[in-house]
């Protein structure tokens, strides 16, 4: 990490969503408000483990994230959630000066994890990234779904792209933090090619931090050795490889979130306020737990804000994001929480 970008950046933070407030309905965070059955029994008993230190090679933990995602046990890396893997995946790849691409609007640590390193982030559109010449940047970063737009790459657009930064020389670090929510590939295990995944939303524990990269060759090896020593504790470790060996949870999320997202998506399409995102190729709409809306102004934004929040419910504001001056971001939960929620906003079906 380059010292003096640290304390460049020192007291700065980026907007994320989520509400500390125990009583609201959050739609505010994209976190699936199911967790799969034997979580609690799972977490208690992985407390005894949790007196001696966890295995560093975390085999059953690999095993299961290389099920999951279909690619080598040993091109795993645990992490202590997808923005860990994020991390190392920038640390070994990028040195002071370096250009990185990165999509907008998109996560906003992407640019904040390769400031850190001292290196340039360089803002691309996120559904013209792939357009983009590779050999101009050490690293190049997509958000497969993209947050907060919620689209995701055609395919073979994307493989296509994974090709040219190999030819180029240059790493693809893919964060498929929502990929599980859709049936769409990984690209898991391809060479030159970093993967981040993140297993607390789609799972709904968000606070347990767990995660892992995939990598394979030379750039696996760099990325393992980066990584820090029991940096997964043993009750994320049992509760993870848990839930990555659920499918029938995963199904269940799957199908609930497609007709779910549907469903907002027609209501709010049909509402005069309101226009919802819809993407250009390469990008085409996929199963990703939220919707970005446009409110139209400033004030529409902050009407719809303060509508939720008299409700009791929490929106995301997107304004935070760049070039998103009049949008909001919902997360889709449960049928009775999306009543609910439709009717705070007197949206109707």
């Amino acid at each position: 990490m380059d010292n003096e970008a640290v304390a460049r950046l020192a007291g700065s933070a980026v907007a994320h969503g989520s509400s500390d407030d125990p009583d609201a309905l959050d739609f505010s965070a994209n976190v699936n408000p199911e967790v799969p059955d034997g979580v609690a029994q799972v977490y208690a008993g992985a407390l005894d483990g949790s007196r001696t230190y966890p295995p560093e090679d975390y085999l059953d933990y690999r095993r299961a994230a290389a099920g999951y995602v279909d690619c080598d046990a040993d091109a795993v890396i645990p992490t202590a959630g997808g923005l860990a893997a994020i991390r190392l995946a920038v640390a070994v790849t990028v040195d002071p000066g370096d250009r990185v691409l990165v999509p907008e609007p998109s996560f906003g640590e992407y640019a904040r994890e390769v400031e850190l390193q001292g290196g340039e982030p360089v803002a691309v559109a996120h559904d013209a990234v792939l357009s983009a010449d590779p050999s101009e940047f050490a690293l190049a970063i997509v958000c497969n779904p993209n947050n907060p737009t919620g689209d995701a790459y055609e395919p073979s657009a994307l493989a296509d792209f994974a090709d040219r930064c190999r030819a180029a020389g240059t790493v693809l670090l893919v964060d498929e933090a929502f990929l599980g929510f859709t049936d769409r590939p990984s690209l898991a295990g391809e060479p030159g090619v970093v993967v981040a995944r993140s297993l607390t939303k789609l799972f709904g524990l968000p606070g347990l931090r767990a995660g892992f990269a995939v990598a394979t060759g030379d750039l696996g090896e760099r990325v393992r050795t980066a990584a820090i020593t029991w940096g997964l504790g043993w009750p994320a470790a049992a509760v993870g490889a848990h839930c990555m060996d659920s499918p029938a949870f995963v199904a269940e999320t799957r199908d609930r979130v497609a007709s779910e997202r549907e469903r907002l998506r027609a209501a709010f399409d049909a509402d005069p306020r309101f226009s919802v995102h819809r993407p250009d190729s390469p990008t085409e709409d996929a199963t990703a737990p939220f919707l970005l809306l446009d409110c139209g102004s400033d004030e529409g934004v902050e009407e719809l804000l303060s509508r939720a929040r008299a409700a009791g419910i929490e929106l995301r504001d997107a304004r935070s994001f760049a070039g998103l001056d009049t949008h909001v971001r919902v997360a889709v939960r449960t049928p009775a929480e999306h009543d609910r929620l439709l009717g705070a906003l007197d949206v109707r079906e």
